[in-house]
């Protein structure tokens, strides 16, 4: 290893050990056992419910003439399901998760995120980031406030499209997700 390589290394060390300490000294410390919170108990989506978003999604695409995939992930950006239109491209499945994931990652619409990204612009490293998505078409899932999923839809000739597919998508399951 060189010794720039070295030094760079233990840069990192140092930062890891640094950051490492501030949250130890961050982390709130319960008074007793009794007081501890072992375990979090968080809404997420349901795989059907999920396989019946994707399919209205895909339904949409299709009346509307657009051959498309169509991912549905939880709350942690895992993938539940994917559709793929046999007609649809190679990349779609693949783009259709990470615009899901990257809605559910930044809690935002992708078409939301396109200006808040730009490139030049202050969060425009963001787009550099693995697996973030930057282009219309995923969205986010909630029930009673809370994030439970997200979709992505990939292959329609804009994002505005893909959009309103993942829409249709939102709306098939909108009542399940208010009624918990």
């Amino acid at each position: 290893m060189s010794p720039s390589s070295n030094r760079c290394l233990a840069a990192a060390r140092h930062v890891g050990a640094a950051a490492a300490a501030a949250f130890a000294f961050a982390a709130p410390v319960p008074a007793a056992a009794a007081d501890l919170k072992a375990i979090e108990r968080v809404p997420t989506l349901t795989v059907e419910a999920a396989l019946v978003a994707a399919q209205a999604a895909l339904a949409d695409c299709r009346k509307r003439g657009a051959t498309v995939a169509v991912s549905v992930v939880d709350r942690s950006g895992v993938l539940l399901v994917t559709l793929r239109d046999p007609l649809a491209g190679m990349h779609t499945p693949d783009t259709a998760w990470r615009k899901a994931w990257t809605a559910v990652s930044f809690r935002a619409g992708t078409t939301e995120l396109v200006a808040a990204t730009a490139p030049g612009g202050p969060n425009g490293g963001i787009r550099h980031l693995p697996n973030v998505a930057m282009i219309g078409g995923g969205m986010m899932l909630q029930a009673a406030g809370s994030l439970v999923g997200g979709i992505g839809v990939s292959g329609a000739p804009s994002g505005e499209l893909d959009d309103a597919c993942a829409a249709a998508g939102l709306r098939a399951i909108r009542d399940a997700l208010e009624l918990g």
